[in-house]
């Protein structure tokens, strides 16, 4: 069984090559960011520990040194391959370029960039990726070169890119006058799957914008305690007595407040804000393997629909004996071949996704648990710490409050 990571970055504790070689496992951990350059050619790279048993690997562990770039590039070469899974999503990059290496970020991406690929390593088919393997293995110079031989769409020449650009635009303008209607499934079980989908994605957003402001607000009330309890122990050190005293114990008291609420916010961002942020992304995710669907399903309508012309064509010129006939019947069984083709891919993609719904439903019922609860038990930590520290201050200030009596 290969370990299972939740969204947190949380993991059971994958079993060594050691330890048994008769469960096959993958593990794999991403650690250790580093900046290398300057300006803007600075990038992280970071250190991609490997552990497994599986035969086409080179060893029980292998070390490689990788760039946020080389993940770019194994996410879409499953993407190209794997039509149908659910590919895991990356975290984006910053837009803002003075947080790009701040230190928050770069372990926030890091943990992200663990996670997306242990994802990747214990789906039962993309673990058997031939991409996964090179980029978990190959040196640095060998995925250089793969990743400079993979640039997708700009491979193109310019003139040919330009074309697509005008045949894209052409259909786009076509479907917007009505020219040109999009061919979409009717099925009615799939309709209600993707208004969940999208209704999903709605609240997920919101509830990770919520969160966002829960983290602000901590790190806005620890500053504001904080701030308030430097000001309490100035003025107890202007008493001098035991007043003072009784102000500087609150003043301490507040400091320390600010830094528990300073961890707890850290502690939501890392593990409560950022879960919601990566399943908004997982189900973006899912959108785009339904535009896969989408085309997958109007290449099959357009081919079948053709295929048909085509035997109504080939007919005429049968029943003609034109000569074309001959030309006309190669080209029939060659897109009637190419049609079968289509329905193929078509059908294995809905099988797939369907396969990928109950795998995403059962980890996401099992992820958003394990953060929700972590997130109520710091909560409540948190409570009840604030509750005790001003609880504690509460016989000091009777004491000088009943002497004042």
């Amino acid at each position: 069984m290969i370990a299972k990571r939740s969204l947190s970055g949380s993991s059971q504790s994958p079993r060594s090559p050691s330890s048994s070689t008769s469960e096959p496992f993958l593990h794999v951990t991403v650690t250790d960011p580093v900046k290398l350059g300057n300006g803007v050619q600075a990038y992280i790279s970071y250190r991609v520990i490997t552990k497994t048993n599986f035969p086409e690997y080179q060893g029980p562990e292998k070390i490689v040194i990788r760039r946020y770039s080389d993940f770019v590039w194994l996410r879409d070469r499953l993407c190209e391959k794997y039509k149908g899974i659910f590919i895991p999503p990356l975290p984006e990059k910053s837009a803002v370029e003075k947080f790009r290496f701040s230190a928050e970020f770069i372990e926030l991406r890091r943990r992200a960039l663990d996670i997306f690929v242990n994802r990747i390593a214990s789906h039962p088919q993309l673990q058997q990726s031939e991409d996964l393997r090179i980029f978990l293995q190959e040196d640095e110079d060998t995925m250089e070169r793969a990743r400079s031989l993979e640039m997708g769409i700009f491979k193109k020449k310019p003139a040919d890119l330009m074309q697509m650009i005008k045949e894209v635009q052409t259909r786009v303008t076509d479907v917007v006058l009505g020219k040109e209607k999009p061919v979409e499934e009717s099925d009615p079980e799939y309709e209600k799957l993707k208004q969940y989908i999208f209704e999903l994605e709605e609240h997920l957003a919101e509830a990770q914008k919520q969160a966002f402001r829960l983290v602000k607000r901590h790190r806005e009330l620890g500053q504001s305690l904080s701030d308030f309890g430097k000001a309490v122990k100035l003025l107890g050190a202007c008493e001098g007595n035991s007043l003072g005293k009784a102000f500087s114990d609150f003043g301490m008291k507040a400091e320390i407040l600010s830094y528990k609420l300073q961890n707890e916010a850290d502690n939501v961002l890392m593990n409560f804000e950022e879960p919601l942020k990566d399943y908004v992304r997982a189900v973006q995710s899912i959108k785009a393997t339904m535009a896969d669907r989408a085309n997958a399903f109007r290449q099959q309508c357009e081919l079948t629909e053709t295929a048909k012309l085509k035997e109504i064509n080939l007919e005429r010129l049968m029943l003609a004996r034109s000569e074309k006939a001959a030309e006309a019947e190669i080209e029939c069984k060659e897109l009637k071949a190419e049609s079968e083709e289509a329905t193929r891919r078509f059908e294995t993609i809905v099988k797939l996704m369907n396969q990928e719904m109950v795998r995403f439903q059962e980890e996401k019922t099992m992820d958003m648990g394990f953060t929700f609860h972590e997130f109520a038990k710091g909560q409540a930590k948190l409570a009840n710490e604030i509750a005790d520290a001003w609880r504690g201050l509460l016989p000091k200030l009777d004491a000088y409050s009943s002497s004042r009596r």
